[in-house]
């Protein structure tokens, strides 16, 4: 008799390690024999002990009919907190067509920047459909969010929070904690706050819970906080929480009214959407994914393609100017590819630097002209180094020592561009207000590619013709 897979087997064991479940094929295979099998509990209890992300990992990786005849099959015991987790073309489908009672129990448990972070991204249908799926209370608290400008502190921003007046007593928090049957997920600190809704301070968890009931939440209360203005750009909400090591912050409206709160885990959720981004756009890769179909993922990579198509033409017209030079010289021909490489690399190198310090602000207009020299500095002595080593390779391949000077001098010339360029091309692009991770490598594989054809075939034509 064929031996039974049981979901410790499936997924690591009880040893995996606080609840966190390596997620492997064999499990995935569990999961779709009892799909196939038509079996509900033994599919619950296969998704049990997984984490909701690992649980989005599963609907990513398998069909398109699996994973309908997975959803089917779990029904109104489907985790909402999965939908966080999915690819947002994924879960823009899964949304379309859950049905009504599964959505709405789905959606029961979510909190509201979560909620939020589901609507923001999908079609006005779609949105019609979660809005209807929510019972009134949070609707309204959805759709209030939602009337905040994309990408604010007010996107982000959950409503569930603790606040609490100065005049209570640690006794009267703990009481109001201990009946209250809303309370947030997760929360680290009590908000505390004056007639007018307004935070004067707050008190961590941890000073709550050891100072004695009778203590005044006036004298504990930490003033010196960081306010998050509803309006503030979720970027700079992110580098408030990193630079200060916050873990979390009230949100306050244009009057200074207490709004809602951002927690740690939602600022770090955007420094990493943010980083992805960067890297992204750096690579000519638009908003793409695994489960984009093809024609989605050719059109996002057309763009791109076609500006490289612009570049390579580029540095094809400056090659064609010293075709009799190539012509005469065929060594060049083969050396000539090795310059622009070079300086191309060196430049992304310089690139990807600026572009990341330049979102984190740790560029910025005071150290600008320090960080420029440095990168010239780095760029020149990298192309004295590699000048010596490809001319004594020139000199060796060829047997020419004029060849050797020639491909030395174009390698220190190249190099020191691209460092130049990668420093100063998304400088300028952001006092352009562009965003320096979308066009800066563009312009950098133009500059280098261009130099490095034109200074070892210019100087190959005045040297060695």
């Amino acid at each position: 008799m064929q031996d039974q897979i049981t979901p410790d087997d499936a997924f690591g064991g009880p040893d995996a390690g606080d609840g966190a479940y390596a997620l492997d094929t064999v499990a995935i295979d569990a999961i779709l024999e009892s799909v196939e099998a038509g079996d509900q509990s033994r599919l619950i209890e296969l998704l049990a002990p997984l984490h909701s992300a690992d649980i989005a990992d599963v609907l990513e990786q398998i069909s398109g009919a699996e994973r309908e005849a997975l959803l089917g099959l779990w029904g109104t015991e489907f985790d909402g907190d999965v939908l966080s987790e999915l690819d947002e073309n994924l879960r823009a489908d899964l949304i379309e067509t859950l049905p009504a009672d599964v959505m709405s129990s789905a959606l029961k448990d979510l909190e509201s920047d979560d909620v939020v972070d589901l609507v923001e991204d999908l079609e006005q249908l779609q949105q019609t459909r979660v809005l209807d799926a929510l019972e009134q209370a949070d609707r309204v608290v959805v759709e209030q969010s939602l009337q905040y400008p994309e990408e604010s502190a007010g996107r982000l921003m959950q409503r569930e929070l603790v606040m609490a007046p100065a005049h209570w007593t640690v006794g009267d928090a703990i009481d109001h904690l201990r009946s209250e049957n809303d309370l947030p997920y997760r929360f680290y600190v009590v908000v505390i706050v004056d007639p007018k809704m307004q935070p004067i301070g707050k008190v961590a968890l941890s000073d709550l819970m050891s100072s004695p009931r009778d203590t005044m939440l006036a004298t504990i209360m930490d003033e010196h906080f960081h306010v998050i203005p509803v309006t503030q750009t979720q970027e700079d909400v992110a580098y408030a929480f990193n630079q200060y090591h916050m873990v979390s912050a009230p949100v306050v409206d244009e009057e200074g009214r207490l709004v809602g709160v951002i927690t740690i885990d939602d600022a770090m959720l955007v420094l990493d959407e943010e980083a992805e981004e960067d890297l992204r756009l750096l690579n000519g890769v638009g908003d793409e994914s695994l489960t984009d179909s093809v024609l989605d993922t050719t059109r996002q990579r057309f763009p791109w393609l076609g500006v490289n198509l612009i570049t390579a033409v580029l540095a094809s017209v400056v090659i064609s100017q010293f075709s009799d030079t190539i012509e005469a010289i065929v060594a060049l021909a083969v050396l000539m590819p090795i310059v622009a490489s070079m300086g191309g690399n060196a430049g992304t190198q310089t690139l990807t630097v600026a572009v990341r310090a330049l979102a984190t602000k740790d560029l910025t207009a005071s150290n600008a002209m320090r960080v420029i020299r440095r990168e010239v500095m780095v760029g020149l002595l990298n192309g004295l180094v590699f000048a010596v080593i490809i001319g004594v390779v020139g000199v060796v391949w060829f047997g020419s020592a004029m060849l050797g000077v020639v491909l030395g001098l174009a390698m220190i010339a190249n190099l020191l561009i691209a460092g130049m360029a990668g420093i100063l091309i998304p400088i300028t692009l952001t006092k352009l207000k562009i965003d320096p991770a979308l066009a800066s490598g563009a312009f950098v594989t133009t500059v280098t590619d261009v130099v490095g054809f034109f200074a070892f075939l210019g100087l190959a034509a005045v040297m060695l013709t």
